[in-house]
């Protein structure tokens, strides 16, 4: 197998379990009705069409801030001098506390939303409340540094349009 890329199977593992967390609460909860009385829901029987791709999307927003948070961190102490393994330990150190706190913070939002009258407001603010904790405790504070550790310099693959250009796109041909 060659080189990790960006859209890598582990991109998509990191992309895929926050969702379908989300999905499956979704489910479990508005579809089946376990822990609906907690929500004070009843049960319709199926979920609005619209719903998954909006989960999907502001899901997929909210992710890519803690992921910015943690990789940026990491690729500054590598580029830095550290080696892959300090690096992933030391940034997962200095960003930990704020993505764990923006997530938190997230969640309580949420959670008030998914407390309120309407039945959308509590299924979109459920899904998101669980894609948000499970991504900022599972994905980004084990699954990413876990994998980051054991592909060690394929995590700093580039293209070759990039390696030569310093990490920046070059500039479109004229």
């Amino acid at each position: 197998m060659g080189p990790a890329t960006p859209a890598g199977p582990g991109v998509a593992v990191v992309r895929i379990v926050p969702r379908g967390a989300s999905f499956g609460a979704l489910v479990v909860v508005f579809q089946d009705g376990w822990g609906a009385g907690l929500l004070g829901v009843h049960t319709l029987g199926g979920l609005g069409y619209w719903l998954p791709v909006v989960v999907f999307a502001l899901a997929f927003g909210l992710s890519m801030d803690y992921e910015v948070f943690l990789l940026s961190r990491i690729q500054e102490l590598y580029d830095a001098g550290l080696d892959n393994d300090r690096a992933v330990e030391v940034g997962m150190q200095r960003s930990a506390r704020i993505i764990s706190s923006s997530a938190a913070l997230m969640c309580i939002v949420f959670i008030g939303f998914a407390l309120g009258g309407l039945m959308v407001m509590k299924q979109l603010a459920t899904a998101l409340a669980v894609a948000v904790a499970v991504d900022a405790t599972l994905v980004r504070c084990l699954l990413v540094p876990a994998t980051m550790t054991l592909l060690r310099t394929a995590n700093w693959w580039a293209p070759r349009a990039l390696r030569r250009t310093g990490g920046k796109p070059a500039p479109p041909a004229r």
